[in-house]
């Protein structure tokens, strides 16, 4: 009974301890659907439903749901919720409900997110019941989660509807890889890995990660970070002239188009604060519209490759997608 984490030794339902865990980003999406008739749907659609702003008044209901959470379920902790976001989309018998919400802190975000999918669709149903009573709350499941120590989680065959949530809220996401031999062993501790994270949390990105891997693995390890197309992947170390430093190498096994400028700028700017800067062999560029970006792995280097990139990420993150380009 105590491998559940909210049952004591004795059996009896606790609230989970959470003060010794370090805070982190934590995000997670989750998603349902009321199926009803194809005359609501076109009754919504249209705003012709006797219940005027049905949607506005269900993503409303959806968001205080999260922020009530833990009011509704005895044991979720109260979370200082930094976003919940809810979308509707439409298929010929149902409208499709996407939560996601943030926070930073010890603890999880999913049953914020769970909840506002499913106050969302009760409130659908009370705004449709007039038409179709028969109306079904359907599907109400977690897609994604992301943060703490569990790192990523997803739903075995989420991936597209994961997709279509992050399309629909405009969500910048990135993942943070970490080339340490000794770090995925854990016998040594990752001290670059949580700055770029910290670093890309302030730029407004949900992070994933830091994912550790040897360096024999970093491949493996490239595959891990590219899964699921973020919008952008920094890894630290790797990047020396050592027989075991494999990741541009990894790295431009994968890339479509190089950013020769950007390495570059990063290698000239340790340089001119510590000459051996200038042998990182860290590269740059794009995996369709993923921007891959190698630093060094220590922690100076870590440094001057986030000085570098912060007047630039924002520009670069949106002409990889497709936006801002120059006429």
């Amino acid at each position: 009974m105590s491998e559940l984490s909210h049952l004591d030794q004795e059996g009896r339902a606790r609230m989970v301890d959470v003060s010794a865990k370090p805070d982190s980003a934590r995000r997670a999406v989750a998603a349902g659907e009321l199926l009803t008739t194809p005359e609501v749907i076109a009754l919504v659609r249209a705003d012709n439903m006797p219940k005027a702003d049905v949607l506005a008044t269900a993503r409303i209901a959806g968001i205080n749901g999260a922020k009530k959470t833990s009011e509704l379920i005895p044991l979720c902790h109260q979370l200082a919720l930094s976003s919940v976001d809810v979308k509707f989309d439409f298929t010929d018998s149902s409208i499709t409900i996407e939560a996601v919400a943030k926070t930073k802190g010890p603890t999880g975000v999913e049953m914020e997110a769970l909840t506002a999918v499913a106050v969302a669709g009760l409130t659908l149903h009370d705004m449709v019941k007039a038409v179709d009573p028969a109306a079904t709350l359907n599907g109400v499941k977690l897609l994604t989660k992301d943060g703490g120590k569990s790192g990523h989680w997803q739903r075995s065959g989420a991936a597209p509807e994961v997709e279509r949530a992050n399309q629909a809220v405009g969500e910048r996401t990135a993942a943070v890889l970490v080339a340490s031999t000794g770090g995925a062993r854990g016998t040594r501790e990752d001290t670059t890995g949580p700055v770029i994270a910290a670093w890309l949390t302030d730029q407004g990105f949900t992070v994933r990660g830091p994912l550790i891997y040897a360096d024999a693995e970093i491949a493996a390890g490239l595959r891990d970070a590219l899964d699921g197309a973020p919008t952008i992947v920094i890894s630290t170390g790797g990047t020396g002239a050592s027989p075991t430093d494999a990741t541009p190498e990894a790295t431009l096994a994968v890339l479509d188009r190089e950013l020769p400028g950007v390495a570059e700028a990063i290698r000239a700017k340790g340089a001119a604060k510590f000459p051996l800067a200038s042998l990182s062999r860290g590269v740059a560029g794009l995996v369709g519209s993923t921007v891959v970006v190698n630093l060094p792995g220590s922690p100076g280097g870590v440094r001057d490759g986030l000085d570098v990139l912060a007047p630039l990420v924002k520009h670069l993150v949106e002409q990889a997608a497709g936006g801002g380009a120059h006429e």
